[in-house]
């Protein structure tokens, strides 16, 4: 007698979401199965990834992440052509950190005007950044959706707060979403259930905050956990997006990853590929080795 081994198959799959250019369209997600388990379903999209950019120099970067970039950091069209063209980017996420009411305060003219330059001249899937301040956000993110028109870009933080105007602006502009909701599944599952009257499932990616390795890991890794089971598991129509994971902020303000560079490099690294097997679909990182590392992990599996 042969012997099989028990395998779990599930009968929904988590939306496909495409965005970015025609030439360069980037889908995540699609899958019937948990994370890596292609001996049980199907995996037809790789998992995404996307190095970080700002809109104005980082004044409180570590040394060791700053360095690959010092040449182009004042320039965020110049900072992008870098990361696709020296470090292999197949996507961005631009930062409109400029436009924070708390600190430079740049007006959401300025800054669509930015995420312009910088769609035009990557033409790679771009995400799009806001400081996750509600109202300002709202502004600005609804200038990039009209400045961007027909770019695909992906757009965020979407939250309770902003989200009529943000996503009627984006499907007006034809753009796709970031739904955050911070470390809880059930808030993740009513912001959807919201943005879903008006707004199509497939266009949506889910963001329940992520933090980093040693502060806080354990916790969301249980939340992207939950969000996937209960999309795959209980066939929760409104649990069923992809998932991003921002790791590059959390990673590189923890102490440890600023004492080495080997350390930091690591410390992103380990994250992410960690998020990756709870169930994220989209990383964002900061480090091109970190990114090496991960993208390698990814291709070899």
């Amino acid at each position: 007698m042969s012997y099989e081994p028990p395998l779990e198959k599930y009968t929904v799959s988590i939306r496909e979401v495409a965005w970015g250019p025609a030439a360069k369209l980037k889908k995540i997600g699609g899958e019937n199965t948990l994370p890596f388990h292609y001996f049980e379903g199907a995996l037809p999209n790789p998992a995404g990834l996307a190095m970080e950019i700002l809109d104005v120099r980082p004044e409180s970067w570590s040394p060791i992440v700053l360095e690959p970039f010092e040449d182009v950091v004042s320039d965020p069209v110049r900072w992008a052509r870098k990361c696709i063209d020296v470090y292999g980017a197949e996507a961005l996420c631009l930062r409109l950190v400029s436009t924070d009411p708390m600190g430079m305060n740049k007006s959401a003219g300025e800054a669509a005007e930015m995420a312009k330059k910088v769609a035009d001249a990557a033409g790679v899937p771009l995400i799009v950044w806001g400081t996750e301040a509600e109202e300002k956000d709202a502004e600005v993110l609804v200038e990039v959706a009209k400045a961007c028109s027909g770019g695909n870009l992906l757009l965020g933080p979407v939250v309770k707060g902003n989200y009529p105007d943000v996503s009627k602006a984006a499907l007006e502009h034809g753009h796709a979403i970031v739904a955050q909701a911070s470390m809880d599944a059930n808030l993740t599952k009513e912001l959807n259930i919201a943005l879903c009257k008006s707004f199509p499932p497939d266009r949506i990616v889910v963001d329940p905050t992520s933090s980093a390795l040693g502060y806080g890991f354990e916790y969301t890794y249980s939340i992207i956990e939950r969000i996937k089971q209960f999309g795959l598991f209980d066939k929760d129509k409104m649990m069923l997006m992809p998932i991003l994971a921002d790791v590059a902020a959390d990673c590189w303000r923890a102490k440890e990853a600023k004492e080495s560079k080997e350390q930091g490099i690591l410390w992103e690294a380990i994250t992410g590929i960690s998020f990756l097997l709870a169930g994220a679909n989209l990383l964002v990182v900061r480090h091109p080795e970190s990114y090496r590392l991960i993208r390698e992990m990814i291709m070899e599996c």
